[in-house]
């Protein structure tokens, strides 16, 4: 099996069925995974920030740093593979937002990475089937292009899937 690995602000699609896409690590990241179950395409952008105007330089080399540009390019990737350019019938599943070392809720990144990507994603008329986001503890995530599953697993826990 080919594994695509997205590290922070990185993002990627693939529509080939002998394919993974995974991201490590998600503390206060969101990994936001859009699946075409009509052309059997993945994608996923691993957002470390809600808005890009904190850092626009940043933009140029990891757009999908921030929820704001990585959810628009990863749908722009999409659609190179046929998918719907504007997210029309796309699943979309989130993972992450934690308070990893924020126990306090002081800079509350995990809460205001989730809200962001849900506010750019509610302005495409998505919302996620499914997500498995907030807690304490960080979660890396694959995803199987062949069958659309989403596996989660955190050190110290069996694997589950959302």
């Amino acid at each position: 099996m080919n594994t695509m690995v997205l590290g922070v602000g990185d993002l990627g699609a693939c529509n080939s069925q002998d394919s993974e896409i995974k991201t490590y690590a998600l503390g206060s990241c969101v990994a936001v995974i859009l699946l075409d179950p009509k052309t059997r395409t993945v994608g996923m952008v691993h957002v470390a920030l809600p808005e890009s105007k904190i850092n626009p330089a940043k933009v140029k080399e990891r757009p999908g740093y921030f929820a704001d540009t990585g959810i628009p390019i990863l749908l722009q990737e999409m659609a190179k593979l046929g998918c719907q350019s504007q997210g029309k019938g796309l699943v979309v599943k989130l993972a992450g937002g934690a308070a990893i070392m924020d126990h306090n809720d002081t800079f509350n990144i995990g809460k205001r990475n989730l809200l962001a990507i849900k506010k750019i994603l509610w302005g495409y008329s998505m919302g996620p089937r499914s997500e498995d986001v907030g807690g304490t503890f960080s979660r890396t995530v694959s995803v199987s292009v062949k069958t659309g599953e989403v596996i989660l697993s955190s050190p110290g826990r069996p694997n589950w899937k959302i």
